[in-house]
């Protein structure tokens, strides 16, 4: 399987990269569509998609909070983690960016508390 998958406690899939090539290929899919993609703040984490278009916030805390607990940042802090939140319509790849590696025009920032993101399993 080339990408993470989990499911909210509302049922909603969300689907993630694994690396660099995995990233790339799964935001490629969903960039200029409306729906919700999640990264880290710091570089090294998976890009996170909320397969539903109209997810609820209690959605998209557990897919910010997932995103998190798979990040660099975590594992090397075991810290808060600052969360983006942003859409495929916000979102962009120009030439000369290396795999994995994409442009925002907006963003929200989700902060995930260290607590939420030990309760990831």
């Amino acid at each position: 399987m080339k990408f993470r998958e989990f499911t909210t406690s509302s049922e909603k899939k969300v689907i993630c990269g694994k690396d660099a090539e995995s990233n790339e290929e799964l935001v490629k899919k969903f960039i200029g569509k409306p729906n919700r993609i999640f990264h880290t703040a710091a570089p090294g984490s998976p890009f996170c998609i909320i397969e539903e278009l109209k997810p609820g916030k209690k959605d998209i805390q557990e897919t910010a909070a997932f995103c998190a607990s798979k990040s660099q940042d975590w594992r090397d802090n075991k810290n808060d983690v600052a969360v983006h939140a942003f859409t495929g319509k916000d979102t962009y790849k120009r030439k000369g960016m290396k795999a994995g590696m994409f442009g925002v025009r907006k963003f929200k920032v989700i902060k995930v508390k260290k607590e939420e993101i030990e309760r990831i399993k």
